[in-house]
């Protein structure tokens, strides 16, 4: 029997979850920098430049983002390595790795953009300072071997940082779970003319573990000095953890 994991509140067969992950960024990557400002009320900005700061990224290291998408993180993280420093692109959609590439070319920033899947990725151990996922690690179907993955990349010292939705506060959780699955689809099928994509992003949201369980898994792929900050009430949570 083959082993199943979750799509949103679906089961499905493992080998199928990458494909329809990617169907869903197709759809969506012509809109998504769009839906993300209406759908955050552009606090996902604010959300990434934590994220950089609490990176301590400094000029001339190198820095690796992992399903980075349109490129917001490798667009921030630019400036603070450096001339004399390296971001790295990668996403597994080629759509949206397109879209990134093409963004950090317009701003004049020279990054490779490399298609590759965050499980198997295409680098030599110890090859970065900083590695950073960005709302990325709950679209893979086994998240603990993405970490373990994040981690040999990293050299002695290195860090890890994670910026993910998570599990908000109990008095927001009512008007959050309201808001997901009532107004979010149909913005969705109003900006990108996708409801069930949208629809899928607030089930996955639900599915992934909450702060102190990625903590745990964090630190059971090896990680150490785990510590997670919570933005917004919990909606979203920032992991990092260290390579020592």
């Amino acid at each position: 029997m083959s082993k199943t994991t979750d799509f949103g509140f679906k089961r499905i067969a493992e080998d199928e979850k990458a494909g329809k992950v990617a169907a869903v960024f197709d759809s969506v990557s012509a809109r998504y920098d769009l839906m993300n400002d209406l759908m955050s009320g552009g606090l996902h900005r604010l959300w990434k430049r934590f994220l950089v700061a609490a990176s301590g990224v400094r000029p001339g290291e190198r820095v690796l983002d992992v399903a980075g998408g349109t490129g917001d993180l490798a667009r921030l993280f630019a400036p603070r390595v450096g001339a004399g420093g390296l971001v790295t692109l990668t996403d597994i959609n080629a759509a949206m790795l397109r879209r990134g590439r093409d963004r950090l070319f317009d701003e004049g920033i020279a990054a490779p953009a490399v298609q590759c899947d965050a499980e198997h990725l295409p680098f030599a151990a110890g090859s970065f300072d900083c590695v950073c996922v960005g709302f990325g690690l709950r679209n893979m179907t086994h998240k603990e071997a993405a970490l373990v993955e994040m981690r040999r990349l990293l050299r002695s010292g290195g860090r890890l940082l994670v910026l993910e939705f998570s599990r908000p506060s109990k008095f927001l959780a009512p008007l959050y779970d309201a808001y997901s699955f009532r107004v979010l689809p149909r913005l969705g099928k109003f900006v990108a003319n996708d409801a069930e994509s949208y629809r899928y992003l607030a089930e996955s949201i639900r599915m992934h573990p909450d702060q102190g369980e990625l903590k745990q898994i964090m630190e059971q792929a090896g990680f150490e000095r785990v510590e997670y900050f919570n933005l917004t009430a919990g909606v979203v949570a920032l992991h990092r953890g260290y390579r020592l």
